[in-house]
């Protein structure tokens, strides 16, 4: 398969000449390869192949963009619960940095329990 797969790229980026239908070709066969190797990374994909296009095609700037906006939600959520000690330090009570922070009581109170655990 890997073999097939690197004359199906070779093929296309030779023989295809029209960049947009260049381009949908490589995306098909960074699918396929995705699928059938799920194993490896997309790095990995690229590297085996030599896919420079790769960062090009729509899979790839889909999942770049999923990762990407998957971080800022995991880094905001992060910043809240840091900021939970220093609100309550205030004098805050659970319920208003629930409030404040758009988060549930429970998840103050677990980072409560948490900061005061030994």
């Amino acid at each position: 398969a890997i073999a097939q797969a690197q004359d199906l790229i070779q093929r296309t980026t030779e023989e295809i000449d029209n960049e947009p239908q260049k381009r949908e070709l490589l995306q098909l066969i960074e699918t396929i390869l995705v699928y059938k190797l799920p194993k490896l990374s997309r790095r990995e994909i690229e590297a085996m192949f030599s896919l420079s296009d790769l960062r090009q095609t729509k899979v790839y700037q889909e999942a770049l963009a999923e990762g990407i906006q998957a971080g800022r939600l995991e880094g905001k959520i992060q910043g809240k619960l840091e900021s939970i000690p220093r609100l309550l330090a205030l004098g805050l009570t659970v319920e208003q940095v629930a409030q404040a922070l758009e988060l549930e009581v429970e998840q103050v109170k677990q980072v409560l329990e948490q900061s005061t655990d030994p």
